[in-house]
């Protein structure tokens, strides 16, 4: 790796629905020697175009925006072809297990401190170059894999989840409830990414706001009106949204 590339400022975006929050960090930024900011952003959506337009290296993103929040945002980022590196810049301080499970590179509370800025900046110029001097060998092709588990945040702790444990996936607004026997657990993450990571041999979806375990369907009934509902093990039903009754149909074998 020469020396040119290790010392070139990180192509930076700026994600802030806040223009006081884009202006205090755009100052603290230049400050910085690593720090090259190539553009701004009021909300997720022009965030993402502004992504795929000027390819940043870096991205400081807030989290609580209209419309696509951050976590949103940093879900589509990383899978971008080349994935920026992501520093969460925010007021609050809960989000900070969810951000780190998306692989950010630091959480940074507002105000920020310059020396807390400085540091994390550092770690992604470290990051950058680490990955420069050492490239990975091309991988060869491989099947889909299926999410296996989840780390949900369950009072003071990480609770580790098994997949094949969960019996239905309720929406609850920007969150999914996982149901586990007599429990359940809350984690930040829509409910179209979570059916693209759960197996469909083994999960389907029934509406927009569930998910169910294949097995934990017992039946499907109909009212005489088209509409559907599958049965579950717990003596519960839940309607089965035209959009998905095909799918619901062809896993019962019709």
């Amino acid at each position: 790796m020469s020396e040119a590339i290790a010392d070139t400022p990180l192509r930076t975006l700026i994600v802030d629905d806040e223009p006081l929050a884009v202006e205090r960090l755009q100052l603290l930024c230049a400050r910085l020697s690593g720090i090259s900011l190539v553009g701004t952003a009021s909300d997720g959506e022009s965030a993402l175009r502004l992504a795929e337009q000027l390819r940043p290296e870096l991205v400081f993103l807030d989290i609580n925006m209209p419309r696509l929040d951050g976590m949103g945002v940093a879900r589509a980022l990383g899978k971008m072809d080349q994935t920026p590196a992501i520093i969460f810049v925010t007021a609050y301080q809960a989000f900070a297990v969810e951000a780190f499970d998306l692989a950010a590179i630091d959480y940074l509370l507002k105000p920020v401190a310059t020396d807390r800025l400085e540091r994390a900046v550092a770690r992604v110029l470290e990051r950058r170059n680490f990955v420069l001097a050492n490239p990975a060998p091309p991988e060869p092709p491989q099947s889909q894999t299926w999410v296996r588990e989840f780390w949900v945040p369950h009072r003071s702790e990480l609770k580790r989840i098994d997949a094949d444990l969960i019996e239905r996936i309720d929406a609850e607004r920007d969150y999914m409830r996982l149901h586990v026997g007599t429990r359940s657990y809350l984690m930040h993450e829509t409910i179209k990414t979570l059916e693209e990571r759960l197996d469909p041999a083994r999960f389907v979806r029934l509406h927009r706001s569930h998910i169910v375990r294949n097995d934990y369907i017992t039946s499907l009934r109909h009212n005489g009106g088209g509409v559907w509902f599958a049965c579950l093990a717990d003596g519960s039903e839940l309607r089965v949204g035209r959009t998905y009754l095909a799918r619901v149909k062809e896993m019962a074998g019709r």
